[in-house]
C-alpha cells in the first residue's frame, strides 16, 4: 500500500484540555487524547459521549416547517384524506419510507407507500406519478429523501389539488418548492442543531413531532430506532451530535428487538447470535437493501421492512440475497471493464485529476457502486455514466476532503438534473454534452482539489505500546463505539514491532499474514491480520522491526481466545 502516514500532534491549547479530563481517566492515557481530538474537552461531555442518552436529542420544532408539517399532517389525519408516503429507492429512502408508514399505520388506515423505479420513474417525483395519485385520490404526499429540487413537480400538484411535505437532507437550490411544508436541516439559515440527519433521520424528526402534537408517548417510535440507524450506517452521515445517539440506541433495537424485515435479513447473513456493529450494516445489510433498488424494486425493500410475519420477512429476504448476488457480479464485471479503459488510455488518463467514463450499455443500477471502486484504486474523484430513457445518467463519487458535489455543480448549465452529498452525487445530462462535462468537471477538480487528497492518507490518532493495550483501555475504547464519519475508528501505531516467531502466510493464495506480534514494552504477544501485506513477510520473519498502522478489533471466531486482534492498515519498514 502507498500509503502516506500522518499523525498531527495536540495543540498547546489541545494540550490544556486534555489535562483536564487526564485525572478522570488516568488508568488509559490514550483516551483522554482520543476525546480531545473529537472536541469532547470535559468530564461531562465525555460522560454524555460515553452514555449516549434519548433526553439530548433535540427538540423536533426546533427545524423551520416543523409546525407547519405537524398541522397539515393532523388536517389530514383529521379530515380522513389518503395519504402517500414517497421515498427514494436506496436504503435511506426505503427505511424513511417503512418508518414513516408503518409508524402512522397505527394511528390511520388511509394510508399507502410508493417507491418509484429507477428505471421506469427515475430519481424523485414525475408529474406522471402526481397524476397517479390524483387518480387515486391522494391529498397529501409526505417525500421522503428527495423532493427539494422538485420545484416545477410540486408546482404541477398544487395545481391538481395535492399537497407536498418535502423531507429531504440533500443540498438545496436558493429557490425551493412551493410545498406546504419543507423539513431540511441543511436550508440556508435554519437553526437546526443538527445539519447532517439522513433522509430517515428527518423522517423521524417528523414522526417525533407528530407524536408530541397529539401526546402520544414515543416508546413505539423509539422501536423503530433500527431502521434510522441503518439509514445513517449506509448513507455514510456524519456520526457526530444527534446522528451518533440517534445510531446507538438503533443498534441496542438491532441487537436486542429488530424489525422483522431487519431480523430476516440478519439471518439471511449468518449475523445472528452476535453483537452486530456499524460495520455490519455498511458491508451487510445495507447492500442487501439497496440490491432491491439496484436490481429490481425498491418497494420489495419496503414490503419486507413493514413485514408482520417473520416467514413472509424470511421469503422477502431471501429474494433481496439473489439480487445482492446478482448485484455483485455486475459490480465485478463492470468494475473490471471500466478499470480496462482507463488502463488502455494510458497517458491521457495518468495526468488527469479525475475520471469520466462513459458505456452506455452498462446497468444503471450498479454504475454508483462502479463510482466507488474506481474512486477505491485511482484515488480521484469518479463519475461513470450510462445510458438511460435517451440520457446519459450517472453517479459521481470523491476522495476523501474534496466537495464533488461543487465539481458537478460548477457545469450544472451542462446537466438535465443533478443532486446529493459532498461525496456522492447523481447527475443526468445529454449524451453530446458529455466531452463538455469532461473537460469541465477536469478542469474544475485540478484548480481545487490538493495534492495530498490524491494521495491514499492514513490519519493516526495516538501512538500506542503493547502495554497500552489493557482491558481497561479495551473497556474505554468500546465505548467510543459507533464509528462514522466524524468519529471514525481510531487508528494507532506502533513503532518497532517484531515477529513472535509464529507468524504465518493465510489465504487462498497465501497474500494474507496472521501476525503474532511483541515489541519492547512487554511480554505480551497481540495477534493481529494484514491483508494483501504477503510482499513484506520475508523481512518479518527474518525478526527485524517494523512499524504497523492498525485499528483495534475483537475477533469473533469462536476457536479463538483472546478476542483482541489488530487490524493491520499499512507496514512499514525502516530504511524502505
Amino acid at each position: 500500500m502507498n500509503s502516506k502516514w500522518n499523525y498531527s500532534p495536540l495543540t498547546s491549547e489541545q494540550q490544556k484540555l486534555e489535562t483536564s479530563l487526564a485525572s478522570r481517566y488516568a488508568d488509559c492515557p490514550p483516551v483522554s487524547q482520543l476525546l480531545v481530538q473529537r472536541d469532547i474537552t470535559t468530564v461531562d461531555e465525555a460522560e454524555r459521549f460515553f452514555h449516549p442518552s434519548i433526553k439530548d436529542l433535540h427538540d423536533p420544532f426546533l427545524m423551520p416547517d416543523m409546525d407547519r408539517a405537524v398541522a397539515r399532517l393532523n388536517q389530514a389525519m383529521g379530515a380522513k384524506e389518503k395519504i402517500m408516503v414517497y421515498g427514494d429507492y436506496d436504503v435511506d429512502g426505503t427505511t424513511a419510507v417503512a418508518l414513516v408508514y408503518k409508524y402512522l399505520s397505527n394511528f390511520y388506515s388511509n394510508i399507502d407507500f410508493y417507491i418509484p423505479t429507477r428505471y421506469e420513474d427515475g430519481y424523485g417525483i414525475t408529474n406522471s406519478t402526481i397524476d397517479e395519485f390524483v387518480e387515486q385520490g391522494v391529498k397529501l404526499v409526505i417525500i421522503l429523501d428527495c423532493g427539494i429540487k422538485a420545484i416545477e413537480e410540486v408546482n404541477y400538484a398544487r395545481r391538481r389539488g395535492l399537497d407536498f411535505i418535502i423531507c429531504d437532507h440533500h443540498v438545496p437550490d436558493e429557490v425551493l418548492p412551493d410545498a406546504a411544508a419543507i423539513l431540511n436541516p441543511k436550508i440556508e439559515g435554519s437553526p437546526y442543531p443538527c445539519p447532517h440527519l439522513s433522509g430517515c433521520g428527518v423522517g423521524y424528526k417528523l414522526m417525533q413531532a407528530f407524536s408530541m402534537s397529539n401526546d402520544i408517548p414515543q416508546s413505539d417510535l423509539q422501536g423503530m430506532l433500527d431502521l434510522v440507524a441503518v439509514s445513517i450506517a449506509a448513507d455514510i452521515v456524519p456520526m457526530v451530535g444527534e446522528n451518533r445517539i440517534l445510531a446507538y440506541h438503533g443498534l441496542k433495537r438491532l441487537n436486542s428487538n429488530p424489525n422483522l424485515g431487519l431480523r430476516a435479513i440478519i439471518r439471511i447473513c449468518g449475523l445472528n447470535n452476535r453483537d452486530l456493529s456499524i460495520s455490519d450494516v455498511i458491508f451487510k445489510i445495507g447492500p442487501r437493501i439497496n440490491a432491491s433498488g439496484r436490481m429490481q424494486s425498491g418497494r420489495e425493500a419496503v414490503e419486507l421492512l413493514v413485514a408482520r410475519d417473520f416467514n413472509d420477512a424470511l421469503e422477502r429476504a431471501r429474494a433481496i440475497d439473489q439480487y445482492n448476488k446478482d448485484r455483485k457480479e455486475l459490480d465485478k464485471r463492470i468494475t473490471e471493464e471500466a478499470s480496462a479503459i482507463i488502463e488502455a488510455s494510458g497517458e491521457k488518463t495518468a495526468d488527469r485529476k479525475s475520471i469520466v467514463i462513459y458505456n452506455k450499455d452498462w446497468h444503471k443500477g450498479i454504475i454508483g457502486i462502479v463510482a466507488s471502486r474506481l474512486t477505491e484504486i485511482y484515488y480521484k474523484p469518479a463519475v461513470v455514466l450510462t445510458l438511460h430513457d435517451g440520457l446519459a445518467t450517472g453517479s459521481s463519487r470523491s476522495v476523501q476532503g474534496f466537495d464533488v458535489y461543487k465539481a458537478v455543480e460548477h457545469s450544472r448549465h451542462l446537466l438535465e438534473n443533478f443532486g446529493g452529498h459532498t461525496y456522492a452525487v447523481g447527475l443526468s445530462l445529454k449524451e453530446e454534452n458529455i466531452p463538455e462535462f469532461s473537460r469541465r468537471f477536469e478542469q474544475y477538480v485540478a484548480e481545487h482539489i490538493l495534492p495530498s487528497q490524491l494521495t491514499p492518507m492514513i490519519d493516526i490518532d495516538a501512538y500506542l505500546s503493547f502495554a497500552d493495550i489493557t482491558p481497561q483501555f479495551l473497556s474505554l475504547l468500546k465505548r467510543f463505539n459507533p464509528y462514522g464519519p466524524g468519529n471514525s475508528k481510531p487508528v494507532f501505531c506502533t513503532k518497532r514491532v517484531f515477529d513472535f516467531g509464529t507468524s504465518k502466510l493465510v489465504g487462498k493464495q497465501l497474500e494474507h499474514i496472521k501476525l503474532e506480534l511483541v515489541d519492547d514494552t512487554s511480554g505480551k504477544v497481540i495477534n493481529g491480520i494484514a491483508f494483501n501485506m504477503a510482499h513484506c513477510f520475508d523481512h518479518i520473519k527474518a525478526g527485524k522491526p517494523f512499524d504497523i498502522v492498525y485499528t483495534i478489533e475483537e475477533n469473533r471466531h469462536p476457536s479463538v481466545t483472546n478476542s483482541v486482534q489488530l487490524l493491520v492498515k499499512d507496514i512499514h519498514i525502516p530504511g524502505e
